[in-house]
């Protein structure tokens, strides 16, 4: 006997054998049990997805000797000629290859008669989107009122092509796509019956490239194991579909990660001598930064068995979860934008570019050597502007204008001739004066301590949101709300402690512990209660103010409290 594909092998005969489509399955299921059945089904969906195998199986139902159920019983001659295709009365057409009106005619003049031997004569039309205009209006009088010995039994996978005069005389049943695991368990399964070797990690892989139809990763799995010489292992998996191999990946974010452009070119270059598809590329990097986000705002979701989780993990160490957002965002945004390259891997090149040149820096990295990039406005309770109005401090992202007086200013109005000027003497040089040591004991509130600190980005967004809990011992202890626990991060913290370091003159250890409730104000709140008071006295002034009472009595005027804004 010749050899039978998974796909056609494994296709479901009853509804207990399909994996997937309950929503679909359950209403089908009490509709028989309870001889509640329509005169037209209408089945759709992506391709691969179960739409005619539903069909025939219903079929079965409808047919089989033992009587009509949503269990047949596979048994009888009824069954077995519809799994074998050789049904008398189940009439199935391929609507993209009769497509003319006088196919659907030549169809319809046998609906008058009855079944040669089953209980319904069944019309089963699959693609039926592809018949004619002048097709479905023969097919509408028939499909709203056929005999009682018929059932139509429609397929397509692009329903918004159809009238929707025929879409309003079916039930309508919307299949959807398999989620990968789904797809991946019943790929295991199968290759358990067949005693086929298989490694988890190929079979979803598979699952990811089946793209939600079940046939497609069936037909896959048969690709893989004449690839695999009967066997399905996950390096073979990779080379038959051409995937890109994580570790490229986790280089290139890598490289990312320590702002090393030329590492990042460099990683390029390895790529392009495997000639993959670098749209691929990024599909592969957007996965790979959404496993990071998640590592990030739901630990409990990650999957510690990931045979890169070492090297996810310290990844994560290093990406802010901000970071790891732009990235996400840009890779989107460049995976769509790569076919109006000129060449693919320019593309390429030029969205992990565009990382390194938006990827944010605090003030402190910046004024380290670390570029000039403005620090990001976190989404927070509390804007940066916010917090810098209360403390006093200019916006991160405004640079300081040094004011220089002009030349003229500087020179009298009267110059002497060049040759009679004499070079100023350069002052006496003398060592700066040492700093006082910091009375520990007059340690100032933490707010005030907050704005002294001269933090900037991050790491002002941070201990804006800490609470003073204490300093022993050469240990200063903040306490930060667990709404807030996502802010903390082991270089914001070094950042924090070495500005305590400065302020006290030497050695000092910093300790944030993250509580539930916090019983004293921190400094965003304080912006924000600072902030109120000036809003209120600005509407009081506004209010009081004699020119604004004039013009409301003489002209009926209205003050807009929203158009009011405090003068810094």
């Amino acid at each position: 006997m010749s050899y039978q594909v998974l796909a056609r092998k494994y296709r479901p005969r009853t509804f207990a054998e399909m994996a997937g489509q309950e929503h679909v399955l359950r209403a089908l299921i009490n509709g028989l049990d309870n001889d509640r059945l329509h005169h037209a089904f209408l089945f759709t969906g992506t391709r691969g997805v179960g739409k005619t195998t539903v069909a025939r199986v219903l079929a079965k139902c409808l047919n089989c000797e033992q009587g009509v159920s949503s269990t047949p019983c596979g048994e009888c001659s009824a069954c077995n000629e519809i799994d074998q295709g050789r049904f008398v009365d189940l009439i199935e057409v391929d609507a993209a290859s009769r497509t003319k009106v006088e196919d659907t005619r030549e169809l319809l003049d046998n609906v008058q008669y009855s079944p040669a031997r089953g209980r319904y004569k069944i019309y089963l039309i699959d693609e039926v989107h592809m018949l004619s205009n002048h097709s479905f209006n023969a097919l509408l009088k028939t499909l709203e009122e056929p005999p009682p010995h018929v059932k139509f039994l429609l397929a397509t996978t692009d329903p918004q092509r159809m009238p929707v005069t025929v879409l309003s005389r079916c039930l309508q049943f919307n299949l959807k796509r398999l989620p990968a695991s789904l797809i991946s368990a019943y790929l295991g399964k199968v290759l358990g019956e067949e005693g086929v070797e298989a490694e988890e990690r190929a079979l979803q892989r598979l699952a990811l490239a089946a793209d939600g139809s079940m046939r497609d990763g069936l037909s896959l799995t048969d690709q893989a194991i004449a690839f695999g010489s009967g066997a399905v292992r996950d390096d073979d998996v990779r080379a038959m579909l051409g995937s890109i191999e994580d570790d490229h990946v986790l280089e290139l974010l890598e490289a990312l990660a320590a702002e090393d452009g030329a590492a990042v070119l460099a990683g390029v270059a390895r790529l392009a001598e495997r000639a993959p598809d670098f749209s691929d590329v990024l599909a592969a990097m957007v996965t790979t930064l959404h496993n990071l986000a998640l590592r990030h705002a739901v630990p409990d979701a990650v999957d510690s068995e990931h045979p890169d989780h070492a090297r996810l993990q310290a990844l994560q160490q290093r990406l802010s979860p901000e970071d790891i957002q732009l990235y996400y965002q840009i890779a989107l945004t460049g995976r769509r934008d790569l076919p109006l390259s000129p060449d693919p891997r320019l593309g390429l090149e030029m969205v992990l570019l565009r990382m390194l040149a938006f990827r944010p820096v605090d003030a402190a990295t910046a004024s380290a050597g670390g570029g000039s990039r403005p620090a990001p406005k976190p989404d927070r309770p509390v804007s940066v502007q916010e917090q810098n109005e209360a403390t006093g401090d200019a916006p991160v992202t405004r640079p300081a204008v040094v004011q220089t007086p002009p030349v003229a200013e500087m020179e009298s109005e009267n110059p002497a001739p060049p040759s009679l000027r004499t070079s100023p003497e350069p002052p006496a040089t003398s060592p700066p004066p040492a700093a006082p040591a910091r009375n520990q004991n007059a340690i100032p509130p933490w707010p005030t301590l907050v704005k002294e600190l001269k933090l900037a980005g991050m790491s002002h967004a941070l201990a804006m949101q800490c609470a003073w809990a204490g300093y022993d011992d050469g240990v200063v202890r903040l306490n930060l709300d667990k709404a807030h626990a996502h802010l903390r991060n082991d270089g914001l913290e070094e950042r924090i402690q070495q500005g305590l370091a400065a302020w006290f003159d030497g050695s000092v250890k910093l300790r944030i512990d993250v509580v539930d409730t916090i019983e004293d104000a921190t400094p965003a709140e304080h912006a924000v209660q600072a902030r109120a008071q000036r809003q209120q006295q600005a509407e009081q002034a506004i209010a009081t103010d004699p020119n604004v009472t004039a013009l409301r009595e003489m002209f009926d005027a209205e003050v807009m409290p929203d158009s009011i804004q405090p003068v810094k």
